[in-house]
This record gives structure tokens, sequence and C-alpha cells, in this order.
């Protein structure tokens, strides 16, 4: 009986190491690129220098079927208390529809203004930079666990954060089309606790719900039938 024991306890350990190098080697790899090319990937883009020592990046992309000045006016209206952000409105909009035509009242940024990603205000994105139809780079400063916002400016750091980067940079492309190249960088304190949660959750949520971003600009853009 022990000896069945020893055996299934090593076929065990056996599929989860298999299981995690080939989640390591080959499928994390294409999830943090998914869409981009190896020029995209290995690219500067600005607000990069925003978190010099990211501990967590990834570079995703899409073709759009609009040129970059139809395309802007969809990001610059993203925001929890604006347009939504286009993914899974259940998990990032209360199940509210993000917008499907352009607001001409959310067609305004300024920098350092914040864009709320959840209803209750106690978390939000922070415009960090913006070059109009080419870059919007967006920053967040969360306490962990809790999840909620902070200023970094004037806060002194809690003893568990993450301050990340989403940035959205646009790029005419041929057949009057837009390359849409996402990246996003981040740095994590304590590495031993944030580190597991980017594996097992951040980064596949990301993967998930920018994807979903991709899809429904997509369907936004598309010339009517």
């Amino acid at each position: 009986m022990s000896g069945h024991r020893v055996a299934l306890g090593s076929a065990v350990l056996t599929t989860a190491a298999v299981t995690l190098a080939l989640h390591g080697l080959v499928l994390r790899p294409r999830m943090l690129t998914w869409g981009a090319t190896s020029d995209e990937v290995s690219r500067v883009y600005p607000g990069d220098d925003l978190i010099p020592e990211a501990d967590s990046s990834s570079t995703m992309a899409t073709t759009l079927p609009a040129p970059p000045e139809q395309v802007w006016p969809w990001l610059v209206q993203m925001g929890g208390d604006r347009g939504g952000w286009y993914s899974w409105d259940r998990l990032d909009h209360m199940g509210e529809p993000s917008a499907d035509v352009i607001v001409p009242e959310w067609q305004s940024l300024e920098e350092g203004q914040r864009l709320n990603a959840a209803p209750d205000g106690q978390s939000w994105f922070a415009v960090a930079l913006q070059e109009p139809g080419r870059t919007l780079v967006l920053r967040a400063n969360l306490e962990l666990p809790s999840g909620h916002s902070f200023d970094a400016r004037s806060t002194p750091l809690p003893r568990a954060y993450m301050d990340g980067i989403w940035g959205f940079h646009l790029q005419p492309a041929p057949g009057d089309t837009t390359r849409l190249v996402v990246r996003t960088r981040g740095l994590s304190r304590p590495r031993p606790f944030t580190r597991p949660f980017d594996l097992l959750f951040g980064e596949p949520a990301h993967f998930i719900m920018q994807t979903r971003q991709f899809h429904n600009l997509r369907t936004r853009l598309s010339p009517a039938p």
C-alpha cells in the first residue's frame, strides 16, 4: 500500500513539474507577448522610464480596422466613470456596458487626471502621459492587499504595494489601419508575496481582459455591413 502511495505522489510531483515547465517555457511567454512582433516587444515606448526597475512586463498588440485618428477617441474616453474599458464589463465595469459610441464630453484628458477603476472611487488610474493620436499611458499605485489607490507623491509607500503602467501606443499601418501596442510594466513589493500573485492571477487576468478589449475595439471600429 505504501508503494502505491509513493508511486502516486511521484506521479503528482512529475505532473506538477511538467505543467510548471510548460507554463514557464511555452504558455507564459506567448501570453505576455500575444499578437506582438519581436520588434514591438523589444522596442522602448514612451512611459517605460516611469518604472525603470520593473519586475514584470508585457507587450501585446493587435491591428485595428481604422486609422489612429479614429482609434484615439475610443481610448481617450476610457474609465470606470466614463466610457468603461471595452473588456469584460461584468468584471471591470459592474456589469454596465462600455460605451459603443463616441461621447463628446469624454473627449478631453489632462495629465494627472484620475480615471476611476472601481465604482467606490477607492482605486483609479492616473493619466501619466498622453500624446493625442499616438500615446496614452495610465498609471496605478495600489496598496496591497486592499487594492486601494494611493498618491505616491504625497504618501509614504505602504509595506505592500504595486506600481504599474498601462500604455497604449498607436502606429499607422497599411490600408488605413492602426497597429495598437499595449505595454505594461510593474514594480511590486514585497516580491516574495507579489511574485506568486503575478504568476497565478495578475498575468492571466491581464491576458483575459486585454484580449477582450482588443476584440471589442475591433468590433466598434469595424465598418458597418
